[in-house]
């Protein structure tokens, strides 16, 4: 790994942040140009497929409200919840395993799969495994692990790394999917193209033997009810069932904020998850399973990895709604630019920017709750009402003052705020700034854009441009009309 590389890095967390700031590996991939139009290409039809799915309902407002509603229910009494879960899934005949942090739920996980014998693991897709690194820590014990999910196993055989929540592979195209299938998968058609049937069925094939063999698989849960004990998965291929139900054992990690309290509050998670992710009515796949399987061995591990101390923060603690349908992402326009690498996180785009600070601290992801213009978008698409935009702002302030001590020593910043909050406080001050401002437009006169200012000011353009300022301030055009 390079310096270069925005890989996620391992850190007592889990694969949570890169070794490198969120504006450097963000410049990077700007000078990406294929990236940003395969981005531009997936982000678009995403978005306008789900807008249409949303659109038909006429409550889609008031469920957004209960799916909220029923996850601060939840958070408002996780304990509770957690030990009612314990106690059914105990009692369905499943184990239930505590981990602390990632370190802990990969100790767990590679000793039951090690115990069951396996040398090969199958994995449903999910974001709680990748987030504690633990294909690589099965690795190191010897173990390989399998995505099936088809982005996944893209991904995976490319030696590459997740750039999207729902659609790991967003930033590759087609054509690339074929070569990385034609140079690593064992047995390919050596005349196979780029058509997506031909590659999906490459890629059934491939996975079909896995799973005919595996002695042991490895999922996440998009839900856990306390109430009844049963974890739900859902899902779009099929991959997922056949990992559920085929193995000898099955291991599920899960984030502890995946509770909900009863069996009817599915009702609503399952309107809003399948229109927001993959714009579909139902998903294709929803397994339901409680405790143990006739003939099958099931454990589930429970992770914290700093979900509690998210849950202390009050301004924080929304965060844990999430449902990791990635709408946020494809409407962000900083995302649509950069990608999910440029994150150096499992969680990119804007639900990554609040998360992967809160679970890490903000001092091992300084950079990311600035990964935003706080436009809004992602509040408005999230269907759990997660006010990103407010909570962006709140992890700022952690940073800043965190950084305090080495800004009073240092104050340049603040002697520039407190020269423009005393321009801003007088009216005749303002309008000549905004007068003055107009010198401007001699620096951006070529390009239309202010790429570097002058002086101290430099750093606002080491990784950012300005518009070139108008001929005439609003103000001046007012008075003239």
């Amino acid at each position: 790994m390079t310096a270069q590389d925005p890989t996620p890095i391992p850190h007592g967390t889990g694969m949570l942040h890169g070794n490198e700031p969120f504006p450097v590996a963000a410049s990077r991939a700007l000078g990406d140009a294929q990236l940003r139009r395969n981005l531009r290409h997936a982000t678009a039809t995403i978005g306008a497929k789900r807008a249409a799915a949303v659109g038909e309902l006429d409550d889609w407002q008031q469920l957004r409200a209960a799916g909220a509603a029923v996850k601060d229910a939840a958070l408002a009494r996780l304990d509770e919840r957690l030990l009612e879960l314990e106690r059914q899934v105990t009692s369905h005949g499943g184990t239930v395993h505590w981990a602390r942090d990632a370190n802990e739920a990969c100790q767990v996980v590679t000793a039951l799969a090690a115990e069951a014998g396996a040398t090969e693991v199958v994995k449903v897709k999910s974001m709680a495994t990748q987030e504690i690194g633990l294909n690589e820590a099965l690795a190191a014990a010897g173990i390989t692990a399998v995505e099936t999910d088809l982005a996944e196993l893209i991904v995976q055989l490319g030696h590459d790394w997740p750039s999207h929540i729902l659609v790991p592979a967003i930033h590759r195209n087609r054509t690339q999917i074929r070569d990385t299938f034609l140079r690593e998968m064992p047995g390919v058609d050596p005349g196979l193209t780029d058509d997506p049937v031909m590659l999906a069925a490459e890629a059934r094939r491939y996975l079909r033997r896995k799973f005919m063999t595996a002695r042991v698989a490895i999922s996440g849960a998009n839900f856990a009810v306390a109430e009844t004990g049963s974890l739900v998965v859902v899902e779009s291929e099929g991959n997922g069932r056949m990992c559920l139900t085929l193995p000898e054992t099955l291991i599920t990690v899960m984030g502890v904020e995946k509770v909900i309290p009863a069996w009817r509050d599915l009702e609503v998670f399952l309107q809003l998850l399948p229109r927001s992710s993959t714009a579909e009515r139902m998903n294709p796949y929803t397994s339901m399973w409680t405790g143990a399987l006739p003939g099958q061995a099931f454990h589930l591990v429970l992770l914290d990895n700093r979900r509690t101390a998210t849950l202390a923060d009050p301004r924080g603690r929304t965060a844990l709604r999430c449902i990791r349908c990635s709408a946020c992402l494809n409407v962000c326009p900083v995302y649509q630019r950069t990608g999910g690498h440029a994150y150096g996180s499992v969680y990119p785009g804007p639900i990554g920017a609040v998360l992967s600070p809160q679970l890490t601290g903000v001092a091992a992801n300084p950079t990311l709750p600035f990964a935003s213009t706080l436009c809004g978008a992602c509040y408005d698409a999230c269907p759990v009402e997660i006010d990103i935009p407010s909570m962006l702002v709140h992890l700022r302030s952690r940073v800043a003052a965190e950084k305090a001590p080495r800004r009073r020593a240092h104050g340049s910043e603040a002697g520039a705020m407190r020269t423009l909050s005393w321009v801003m406080r007088g009216r005749r001050r303002w309008t000549l700034a905004l007068r003055a401002a107009r010198l401007g437009r001699l620096l951006g006169r070529r390009t239309g854009r202010i790429t570097r200012l002058p002086g101290p000011l430099a750093a606002w353009t080491a990784h950012r441009d300005l518009p070139r300022p108008p001929e005439q301030s609003f103000r001046d055009w007012w008075l003239r009309r």
